[in-house]
């Protein structure tokens, strides 16, 4: 079984992803983290984040067992991410990775931007999860402040609608839901009632077509 989920930045879906994972006994993928790496390694040697040449070895380099997703998670490797993530050429280059990992036998849940759409669009579950940027912000302001930053909830909020206009905007895997995905909309759930409405969904396609499900 392959879940997708898919959503905007700070809309919850990494921590339904992580939670569902779990509770299906099934591996779990942040792809974020992918496009996260690539831009580190980039920074880390100097490169500029636009340099596709160097983004594309960059990425064709990348090992899943190579993370460290405290500094991948930092506010301003997001930003750096998304810039990269942009790049047409090095979405192709990790395509393969991704798909790879939710085809292992027995299946895999997924979560980023593009895996209902382009990555898995044969996932037999696919969710798209949702919020308004503001509740988004003051996650991220939260979230961030519990990792002991300076928080400006403004330059937060600004940050997360040009991350949105530029991830729904590229000319490659743009953000959108697939067109036989669920929405779920968190801007008024906590994570408890969150969780609950992802797995119900799960569930209910469970029950609609278990036979696919079990493949």
């Amino acid at each position: 079984m392959i879940v997708a989920i898919d959503g905007p930045a700070a809309s919850g879906k990494g921590t339904l992803a992580r939670r569902l994972a779990e509770r299906l006994g099934l591996p779990h993928l942040d792809t974020g983290l992918l496009y996260r790496a690539t831009a580190r390694m980039l920074m880390d040697h100097g490169q500029n984040l636009a340099d596709v040449r160097a983004a594309v070895a960059a990425a064709r380099g990348l090992s899943l067992t190579d993370f460290n997703a405290k500094i991948l998670r930092g506010r301003d490797m997001g930003e750096a991410a998304s810039i990269v993530a942009a790049i047409p050429e090095v979405r192709q280059a990790l395509i393969d990775l991704q798909r790879d990992f939710a085809t292992r036998p027995g299946g895999a849940v997924l979560d980023g931007r593009d895996i209902g759409t382009v990555i898995c669009p044969q996932a037999q579950v696919k969710i798209f999860v949702t919020a308004t940027p503001e509740t988004r912000a003051s996650r991220r302001a939260l979230e961030l402040k519990g990792q002991g930053e300076t928080v400006d909830y403004l330059a937060i909020l600004e940050e997360i609608r040009r991350r949105d206009a530029r991830d729904a905007s590229r000319a490659t895997a743009p953000l959108r839901a697939a067109a036989d995905s669920v929405e779920l909309d968190t801007t008024d759930l906590d994570i408890e009632a969150a969780f609950n409405r992802a797995l119900a969904i799960v569930q209910a396609q469970m029950q609609s077509a278990p036979h696919s499900l079990s493949n």
